[in-house]
């Protein structure tokens, strides 16, 4: 009578592991599952500019909004990434100098003339919503973009007719003495 105790006692611990194993193993694939879902890529960084990454999201919404050209490039991305490159840099050397504030009134006339390039202020906002940005993302994009003529303005106002290739010059020159990571490969 023991032994059928013990034997059924034996049974029912036996079959509270196997409950205990298989929900532990569930578990486990439940958790790993919920990780891969979590692990999907948001955004593909480009490059990595003095610490400041640039993605995909970042060319896109330069594109989108009209920021940037691709000047008819073959491949728009790399342009466009090029540019932000180059903004990456110059902004850098702007912080360092710290040129005056551009007014609010400056940044609203940019803001009004990026909206202008689209049909109807849903075509505008909708541009911003796959961009990933709001208007203050906006809005501080362009007050750099100020900074950065303003900065380019009193560096290189004696340049004259040679203004452009003068500012290309220096920006190959921050180009070289840059900390750059270019992770961007064509066709990926």
């Amino acid at each position: 009578m023991i032994t059928n105790a013990t034997n059924a006692t034996n049974t029912r611990n036996v079959d509270l592991y196997k409950t205990v194993f298989v929900c532990f193993v569930f578990s486990c694939v439940s958790w790993r599952a919920s990780v891969s879902a979590a692990a999907e890529v948001l955004d593909r960084v480009l490059a990595v500019v003095g610490g400041q990454l640039i993605t995909l999201t970042d060319v896109t919404a330069a594109r989108d909004l009209g920021l940037q050209s691709a000047d008819n490039q073959s491949d728009p991305v790399r342009a466009i990434l090029s540019k932000l490159i180059d903004r990456e840099l110059v902004l850098a050397e702007v912080e360092r100098y710290a040129p005056a504030e551009p007014s609010a009134d400056a940044v609203d006339r940019e803001v009004a003339r990026v909206r202008t390039r689209f049909t109807n202020a849903e075509t505008f906002d909708a541009a911003l919503a796959r961009s990933g940005l709001d208007e203050k993302n906006l809005r501080e994009t362009l007050r750099q973009d100020l900074r950065i003529q303003a900065y380019e303005d009193q560096r290189f106002a004696t340049a004259g007719d040679r203004r452009q290739d003068v500012i290309a010059e220096w920006t190959a020159g921050l180009r070289r003495r840059g900390d750059i990571i270019d992770l961007y490969l064509a066709g990926r």
